[in-house]
């Protein structure tokens, strides 16, 4: 298998630790991730002063000569699939879909193939330069199977190492559209009670909570206020439906992101998704607030009503700033058509 030879020099005052020394001193065009440089290290593709090192807690001293040998990318055990893709925006280094509802982003043992990954190996072919040795798609963020919208995926290391440190410092742009149960409006006294709850200027609600697996369920994600891990979500009403209102159409934006962030932080405030199997629940509707039609809509609706519509960061490789837009797709389209003729006869 054909490899590539990286030599450096350990620069002074180096970390205590030689995995943490490696990856500050690495040369940037290397293109190493730390996940990268750690798998190195582990499988004797390091040495240091001419001898493998291969513990990563080792102390490595300043002017020390390190060599990192890398294989050239593998192919993935995952198989290409000829599945059509909505792409919004591609170069040699990333690609921008947007992911139908009921596609999963990565094989898992509930679902082997049809999947986002598997199609963007038969879309992407040769492009993929390879993602941590082995030629495949970076995966930096994902949605739900049942949640629509835009996702950036990585192509090369160097994209994949400068996505993952933007999604970690929580500095890349996600607004979605969702149509909850309810108006979560700053003059409900209910929502002034719920605990994690407030809202800001401009009738924003802003939720802050500890998020983490639920103890009996794990399929589903729990709120915590100790323990777990920091979630911020804020949602704006956009439209309201019904007489009395019943649903509202709600921007919602990502401080951090959490699984399935949304839909448990608007379950926790008493303003649940439409169609969530999970978190939304099932709720009775009068008759005399939604036309049939309208009701029908609502009652049938086959999926959480949640979509991922922007999508900002800057780009990895050129510095270049770069935001895209997702239209509604037609169920949920359908579903607010439905509600704004919702007067009931």
């Amino acid at each position: 298998m054909a490899s590539r030879r990286i030599e450096f020099v350990i620069a002074e005052n180096p970390p205590k630790r030689l995995d943490k020394a490696i990856a500050r001193d690495v040369p940037e065009e290397a293109n190493l991730s730390r996940t990268r440089l750690a798998r190195l290290i582990e499988s004797g593709g390091v040495a240091v002063d001419g001898a493998v090192a291969r513990d990563a807690k080792a102390r490595i001293p300043e002017g020390a000569q390190v060599a990192i040998t890398v294989e050239e990318a593998e192919d993935s055990h995952i198989g290409p699939e000829d599945i059509p893709l909505d792409v919004i925006h591609e170069d040699d280094d990333l690609i921008v879909v947007n992911k139908p509802a009921g596609m999963v982003v990565h094989p898992a043992p509930g679902s082997p193939s049809g999947t986002l990954v598997n199609a963007l190996l038969h879309h992407c072919g040769a492009d993929l330069s390879g993602v941590g040795g082995v030629k495949r798609p970076g995966i930096v963020h994902r949605i739900d199977k049942e949640t629509s919208g835009l996702l950036v995926v990585a192509k090369s290391d160097a994209a994949h190492r400068g996505l993952a440190v933007q999604f970690e410092r929580h500095s890349v742009e996600r607004y979605y559209q969702a149509v909850c149960y309810g108006v979560p409006d700053g003059n409900d006294p209910r929502l002034r009670g719920v605990r994690g709850a407030r809202f800001e200027p401009g009738n924003i609600l802003k939720i802050t909570t500890q998020l983490a697996r639920h103890k009996t369920d794990r399929q589903r994600q729990a709120v915590l206020f100790e323990g777990g891990r920091h979630a911020v979500t804020r949602a704006r009403i956009v439209e309201a439906f019904g007489t009395p209102v019943v649903a509202s159409l709600v921007e919602c934006w990502l401080e951090t992101g959490r699984t399935h962030q949304i839909r448990v932080h608007m379950a926790h405030a008493g303003h649940g998704l439409l169609g969530d199997p999970t978190y939304g629940g099932k709720r009775k509707i009068s008759p005399k607030a939604l036309s049939a039609a309208a009701l029908a809509a609502v009652n049938g609706f086959p999926r959480q009503a949640l979509h991922a519509a922007v999508l900002g960061f800057e780009h990895p490789v050129t510095g270049a700033t770069l935001r895209f837009e997702a239209p509604l797709p037609d169920d949920m389209q359908q579903l607010i058509t439905a509600l704004r003729g919702a007067a009931a006869a």
